[in-house]
């Protein structure tokens, strides 16, 4: 795979882990493991070495891990599992590192790492363009960078997995469904009535937060439309977006690396 340096770069979610392997530029595999808070530095550890063997990575030729994590009880242990199973001190994204964007928050810290990295992707890879970024994970996450890499702010709302919770659990009569988009509108049934209303409730709402969010910072200069997240390629086909990017905050996280380095 080259004498190039090697990240292990891993996006820690509120649901799942993903990480994937760059060789340079490249990324060359990746995979995902259930989030778990109570997990310890060792099952974490295992889980990476083995993760990396089974997709024909020798996880002594890894130089460098790059990792970004909104579950802050899991960092420690994840800290932990690359000090002591991969023998590196990892490269954590959070406030005070180099991003090469200016952060427009009023609280910069406050600013998921995750979003940041995903923002350092999307204005690496369509550079120089006003940008809006969508993460679909546990929650929708809306990003607005302008062409001069200005991370302006963003909206955050509840995902497809936490709008079924809350109906499941806040209504005794419906129960949890499979996520999926629905052939027709109307629903014949509970389970059918339940899968429209989430799938088509946030298409609606991410079209309408799209438009409002052009309305309001890029009337001049219309912004590409960058989805990220395990549940973008879901609502790919529907016109909202220009690109699908499914490994953007890990190309975010192997920038972050490069560039504080």
């Amino acid at each position: 795979m080259g004498d190039e340096r090697m990240i292990l770069c891993l996006d820690v979610g509120n649901s799942h882990m993903h990480g994937g392997v760059f060789d340079a530029d490249s990324l060359i595999i990746q995979f995902r493991m259930a989030s778990k808070s109570g997990a310890s530095s060792d099952e974490f550890g295992l889980f990476l070495r083995s993760a990396l063997r089974e997709n024909g990575v020798n996880p002594n030729t890894i130089n460098a891990v790059s990792l970004c994590s909104v579950v802050p009880e899991v960092l420690y242990s994840i800290k932990s599992a690359c000090q002591k199973y991969m023998k590196l001190e990892p490269f954590v994204l959070q406030a005070g590192v180099k991003t090469g964007l200016q952060i427009g928050y009023q609280n910069p810290q406050e600013v998921g790492t995750d979003r940041i990295a995903g923002a350092m992707a999307a204005a690496y890879l369509f550079s120089d363009q006003n940008l809006i970024i969508i993460d679909l994970g546990t929650a929708i996450t809306f990003c607005a960078v302008s062409a001069q890499k200005q991370y302006l702010g963003g909206v955050i709302m509840p995902g497809l997995k936490m709008a079924m919770q809350a109906l499941a659990g806040g209504a005794s009569k419906l129960g949890t469904v499979e996520i999926t988009q629905p052939q027709k509108t109307l629903g014949r049934n509970t389970v059918h009535s339940i899968q429209s209303g989430l799938f088509y409730g946030v298409e609606g709402a991410i079209k309408h937060i799209i438009e409002r969010l052009t309305d309001e910072l890029f009337k001049s200069q219309p912004p590409t439309v960058i989805a990220t997240g395990g549940f973008a390629a879901m609502f790919s086909d529907g016109q909202l977006f220009n690109h699908t990017v499914p490994d953007l905050v890990l190309k975010g996280l192997s920038l972050a690396y490069r560039l504080n380095h």
